[in-house]
């Protein structure tokens, strides 16, 4: 999905024209991927636009940035919440994806990076259904990756840094080469841990089933928000490891993310899941979460911050 162009970008303390907002090819962070970055949602509801667990995104920001190395930080929360919130109004934006992240600038070329600034850049753009508009209704395809997730000993899986993410990006291009949605990669054991960009859910028996923190997945915050919502709504939860034939033989499953959502998984390497549609718990968690997220439900665990209309023009 191409990204959609908005009018300014928050860079190093200023606010700059879209094509302005540039970065020096000595950025340590564009040639190690020492960037530690977030995915934000807004949405448009009946009382305005409002961002999804505004806070929690950004404290997960700043855990990012201090595996990093990277603090103190010129930021407080409170700035960059602001800073997040400013950025959706700077655009006239109802709905939209928000992109806040810290990077090592230009200094030293070497792989240390402490002697290289730490910088901060930002911006919001209008991003559709990150797996597609009919993914959300009849749900995707997805396959095993052939590519592993790391483990807890090779790199940090709780933190959302840039150069981690080389490896989603191969699972996210083989699955598409070979005409899946997206990929699932296993650990190093051959156990179940997340999509390119997604972590995973599946209903075996009534029960809604995700792998615990432990299993060197990132701490997803729309992850965390569906296993209020079955809390809500009185189904069983289970964290347990996931095996890769349990994805073969439950009756429901699904992929959370920030860019995902709450998106249906309707076959694995080409086995149905279920009746290869959209199951009934997950319809129920999937309609809660955008009637909340979208102003139809009350908001009664405080996840929305609203954005502030800008005020009008004086008159002259």
């Amino acid at each position: 999905m191409s990204i959609q162009r908005s009018e300014t970008i928050f860079l190093n303390g200023e606010w700059k024209p879209w094509d302005s907002a540039t970065v020096h090819v000595a950025a340590h962070g564009l040639h190690y991927g020492s960037c530690a970055f977030e995915g934000i949602r807004a949405y448009e509801t009946p009382h305005g636009t409002s961002v999804f667990r505004l806070r929690e995104h950004v404290e997960r920001l700043v855990d990012s940035a201090r595996i990093l190395r990277m603090t103190p930080l010129d930021y407080s929360t409170d700035e960059l919440e602001q800073l997040c919130i400013e950025a959706v109004t700077r655009n006239g934006l109802d709905s939209c994806y928000i992109r806040p992240f810290f990077y090592r600038g230009a200094g030293a070329l070497g792989l240390n990076p402490m002697d290289s600034p730490v910088e901060f850049a930002l911006f919001a753009v209008e991003w559709g259904r990150y797996l597609g508009a009919e993914a959300i209704e009849q749900g995707v395809d997805v396959a095993i990756s052939s590519w592993r997730r790391f483990s807890p000993s090779t790199a940090s899986p709780l933190g959302k840094i840039g150069g981690q993410y080389v490896t989603n990006s191969f699972v996210s291009i083989e699955a598409r080469e070979n005409g899946f949605a997206e990929g699932i990669m296993l650990d190093q054991d051959g156990m179940v841990c997340e999509g390119a960009g997604e972590n995973i859910f599946i209903v075996l028996d009534g029960t809604l089933i995700t792998n615990h923190l432990a299993s060197s997945i990132l701490g997803g915050i729309t992850r965390d928000s569906v296993l209020q919502i079955a809390r809500d709504l009185d189904v069983p939860v289970s964290l347990q490891p996931i095996s890769r034939d349990m994805l073969y033989v439950c009756d429901e499953m699904f992929m959370t993310g920030t860019a995902a959502e709450v998106s249906p998984v309707r076959s694995v390497d080409r086995i149905a899941v279920g009746a290869g549609s959209r199951g009934p718990i997950t319809e129920a968690l999937q309609t809660r979460f955008f009637d909340t997220v979208e102003g139809r439900a009350e908001d009664t665990h405080g996840w929305l911050t609203p954005v502030p209309k800008p005020a009008p023009a004086a008159a002259t």
